[in-house]
């Protein structure tokens, strides 16, 4: 896998490379090496990567040959994951076919276009010969497949970082412009000759009114759908944090439709379907979490007081543990309850069932926040009139999720503040149920080292420790409640 910065230029057929190797940083510029460059790019028949800006593709020639998907470019870089020429040019490798069937759910990936690329490289380096940026100077013949074939030749330039920093990416971009580039307008080769020969698809977004509720709502909807599906590569890889992020969207998007369900209606079967998605991420999100929280802890401790294959038991058993929920995980997302879910939300995105207060304006929803800070003091109200302490800890629990929704509902809304306060009643509170969590789970481990003939007293050491910081934390809520309820007063 790697990450790409570059950008990308749009020039006349007669123009000039500028002169570079003058910038700060940089040596001399080496070349150009020529290399001739052919690439057989895959979709579904109705272009179900192109419309999200996708590109899979065959690659003959150059110093790189192989299949090679890009996906979306986030925050100025774009994922690009390799893989090694295989002896069939029309049979996509199933590694990275999986990786999109998020984006093509079960359709067939077949050849759509051809991209024949004579790549005139110049590369930037510095005085120890290391390669800072390297600039591609591309003359293109593109080909859309079909029953009639369309052809479009065209030029372009693309300035791609390698060793250098992104300051010297943007000293090349602004000498190229200065002498007669254009920043491109297609994000991509194929995306420009897909449009050039017929309109492709687009992800469908509904049309509401300028400062509306529905804007509001419905751009927060959109935007925590795609950052759902964006996850997708990424978790079918078990990249770092990944389940996270993509169990995070799933929370926000059934917060969201539940805090907002005056705006937008008819939702709860996605609801239900979101929850039970979440829930699927959740086994390898938490036991995640949980080695890494023991591994912080062994380390932490005395290597005296470390006795027996503890190591073993809390970090590659758990490991073990969380690769085969990972394996269940990518079950479910080649599964149809999933694609119908991924379905679901583009319908909702594109035509959502609005109600009459969507046309109000967006800050019409503040008292949609006040309304979610209400439920966590009522959820608090009742917690302690709980006298049972056991029963009292599980409705306190209840106090963390509705702060959790409460802190949703704020962040859509752009309330800083309030999510800020609410953030730190769910924290404490998270705190002292990841204390409870890992005692349990000590518990199991220690009881399965017992039955081992293991020695067990490091177990102990750590439940101990567990239990001290759980406690920590029961006793410091009520301090964190006065201060965030104080707060909160004088934020509605």
């Amino acid at each position: 896998m790697a990450i790409e910065i570059e950008d990308k230029f749009d020039v006349p057929a007669d123009y000039e490379i500028p002169e570079l190797a003058d910038l700060p940083g940089c040596a001399e510029a080496v070349g150009p090496k020529t290399h001739q460059l052919v690439a057989l790019y895959f979709d579904t028949p109705d272009l179900r990567l192109a419309a999200r800006g996708i590109t899979l593709r065959r690659r003959r020639g150059g110093t790189d040959p192989g299949w090679h998907l890009k996906l979306p470019k986030a925050k100025g870089a774009r994922q690009e994951i390799v893989h090694p020429l295989t002896r069939s040019a029309k049979i996509v490798p199933a590694e990275l076919s999986s990786l999109v069937l998020a984006y093509t759910r079960g359709a067939p990936l077949a050849p759509v276009a051809e991209l024949d690329t004579r790549r005139s490289v110049i590369q930037l380096v510095n005085g120890a010969g290391v390669r800072l940026v390297e600039i591609a100077d591309d003359r293109v013949k593109g080909t859309v497949l079909g029953a009639e074939p369309y052809v479009e030749r065209w030029r372009e330039v693309e300035a791609e970082l390698v060793e250098g920093d992104e300051k010297l990416l943007g000293k090349v971009g602004k000498r190229l412009v200065k002498a007669g580039a254009a920043p491109a307008e297609a994000a991509n080769k194929l995306s420009r000759l897909l449009n050039a020969a017929g309109p492709v698809p687009r992800v469908r977004l509904a049309e509401t009114r300028p400062g509306s509720a529905a804007e509001l709502v419905v751009g927060y909807l959109a935007a925590q759908a795609a950052a759902l599906l964006a996850q997708d590569p990424r978790v079918r890889r078990a990249e770092e944090d990944a389940v996270h992020q993509m169990r995070v969207a799933s929370r926000r998007l059934r917060s969201a439709l539940k805090s907002f369900k005056t705006i937008v209606e008819a939702t709860e079967a996605l609801q239900d379907e979101l929850k039970w998605l979440a829930g699927v991420l959740g086994e390898a999100r938490d036991l995640e979490v949980i080695r890494e929280r023991f591994a912080h802890r062994l380390d932490a401790l005395d290597p005296a007081l470390i006795v027996g294959p503890v190591r073993t038991r809390l970090s590659s058993d758990l490991l073990d543990a969380e690769h085969e929920a990972y394996d269940r995980i990518r079950e479910v997302l080649g599964g149809e309850r999933y694609f119908a879910l991924l379905d679901a939300l583009d319908d909702l995105v594109a035509t959502p069932v609005l109600t009459k207060a969507a046309k109000k304006p967006a800050d019409s929803l503040d008292v949609v926040a006040a309304k979610g800070w209400r439920r966590v003091t009522r959820a608090y109200a009742v917690a302690q009139a709980v006298e049972d302490p056991a029963a009292r800890e599980i409705a306190m629990h209840d106090v963390r999720k509705v702060a959790k929704r409460a802190r949703y509902t704020a962040e859509v809304l752009g309330m800083g503040a309030l999510a800020k306060r609410a953030e730190a009643v769910q924290e404490v509170l998270g705190t002292h149920q990841d204390g409870v969590v890992a005692q349990e789970r000590l518990a199991a481990e220690a009881q399965n080292a017992r039955l081992a003939g293991e020695d067990t007293f490091t177990y102990g050491v750590l439940t101990g420790l567990e239990r001290a910081g759980a406690e920590r934390a029961w006793e410091e809520f009520p301090r964190v409640w006065a201060e965030t309820s104080a707060a909160v007063d004088r934020l509605l």
